[in-house]
């Protein structure tokens, strides 16, 4: 299973449902969301500024990661970002590789 970053921020209704439900209830609806899609929460933290919302999941495949994205981010209630994570051992992997690759103009 890949670990994902996601962060999120309220948007409108949005705002105003988390006012309504308090944010246990926010956090068991993303825990109901990964459940759809075989994942699991990891952690979930809520945070000002920026950013409303930050956590780690884990969901078995992209195109599982890319659905819940989708149909978060449909809702317009959220804006939800997701970021793969690496282990030190895959960045290991990565850095035995050696890809060809020609830049713009060369």
């Amino acid at each position: 299973m890949t670990k994902y970053l996601f962060e999120a921020n309220y948007v409108g209704d949005g705002i105003k449902g988390l006012l309504r439900e308090g944010g246990t209830k926010r956090r068991d609806a993303v825990v109901d969301a990964l459940k759809s899609v075989d994942g699991s929460l990891e952690c979930f933290y809520y945070a000002f500024g920026e950013t409303d919302v930050v956590g780690v999941f884990e969901i078995p495949d992209a195109a599982s990661a890319a659905a819940l994205s989708l149909m978060i981010n449909a809702t317009g209630a959220v804006r939800l970002h997701l970021k793969p994570l690496m282990t030190v051992e895959d960045l290991d992997e990565a850095a035995k590789k050696t890809p060809t690759y020609r830049a713009p103009g060369q």
